[in-house]
């Protein structure tokens, strides 16, 4: 048990809680992932009735397709309370993962810009992603389902702070 603490440590906010994003990241997640997963299984099921033949065929994909849809379903919610952000003196820690699990610190002074983006649905929900890029690949992080508000205070935030450490923001 001692192991799996110390692990558990390595994934801890420093400053004692994560900032969470929008629970609506999960319903958009779980827009843009069912709804495909449905609209296909009803096809197979429509081909099932269509082309007797071939009857198993399609069925089995479209169970397959509702399966996926179901867990899709279930892992969006799971996925959105995995998302955190904290902001340090010196950096911005961003978390995120189930299975795997991430912990990314971008330190302000390594900033290149801040990148606000919102596609229909994110409009649509009042959330938008943030993301941070640097010279390193591997530093780079996004901040999916922030609301609108908190999205604009962090990228002013962030760009400040980049500006005042000397960085490329």
């Amino acid at each position: 048990m001692a192991r799996h603490d110390s692990v558990e440590t390595l994934f801890a906010s420093p400053t004692g809680e994560w900032q969470r994003v929008s629970p609506a990241l999960a319903t958009i997640h779980r827009i843009s992932m069912t709804v495909p997963a449905i609209v296909l299984a009803l096809v197979a099921l429509v081909v099932t009735a269509l082309v007797p033949d071939l009857r198993w065929i399609p069925g089995i994909v479209a169970v397959l397709l509702i399966a996926e849809a179901v867990f899709s379903f279930i892992w969006a919610g799971r996925t959105q309370r995995a998302w955190g952000y904290a902001e340090n003196e010196q950096d911005l820690l961003v978390t995120s993962g189930v299975m795997f699990r991430r912990l990314v610190a971008v330190p302000y002074g390594r900033m290149q810009f801040v990148d606000v983006q919102a596609g229909p649905l994110q409009r649509a929900f009042g959330v938008a992603t943030v993301t941070l890029h640097t010279a390193s690949s591997e530093t780079t992080s996004d901040i999916p389902g922030l609301p609108a508000d908190e999205a604009t205070r962090l990228r002013n935030r962030l760009t400040e702070l980049g500006e005042s450490r000397g960085a490329g923001v």
